[in-house]
């Protein structure tokens, strides 16, 4: 395994980080894009449903999450590697950020709501994304 020291000053990437929307992102603008072209009309991060779902389609009873794949440890996907420096602190992050993610989906399932993740990989494929989504809002 090779480590490498971080290019940037702690400050730096500190920045850097900081830098990173949780929200309107491409992906999740991509997501909505699709689902608002296939007819559905919904609403955005619904802060009465636990973990503020990126998509609420209240009629459906249906949220759509559109994760990241490193912040939300998507296992299937290169971009979720953990960092090799500071491991303590970043598998600390990453298992609360997995473990809340888990959580959610189980609440909002016990209250009668549908879960899809779409995770921000799958959104470079739109022929597999809308496959996916129209899955989801025509059947699931």
């Amino acid at each position: 395994m090779i480590i490498m020291a971080d290019v940037f000053s702690k400050e730096k990437r500190s920045w850097i980080m900081s830098r990173i929307r949780g929200r309107d992102t491409k992906p999740e603008m991509l997501v909505r894009s699709v689902v608002h072209r296939m007819g559905f009309r919904f609403r955005l991060h619904c802060r009465e449903l636990p973990g503020k779902p990126d998509i609420v389609l209240p009629r459906h009873k249906k949220v759509i999450f559109v994760h990241g794949c490193f912040w939300h440890g998507h296992k299937q996907c290169l971009r979720s590697r953990r960092p090799t420096t500071n491991t303590e602190f970043w598998n600390k992050k990453l298992d609360a950020n997995i473990a809340r993610d888990k959580r959610v989906r189980m609440n909002l399932r016990r209250l009668g709501w549908k879960v899809l993740v779409v995770w921000e990989c799958e959104t470079s494929d739109p022929d597999r994304l809308f496959a996916k989504l129209e899955r989801f809002l025509h059947n699931g």
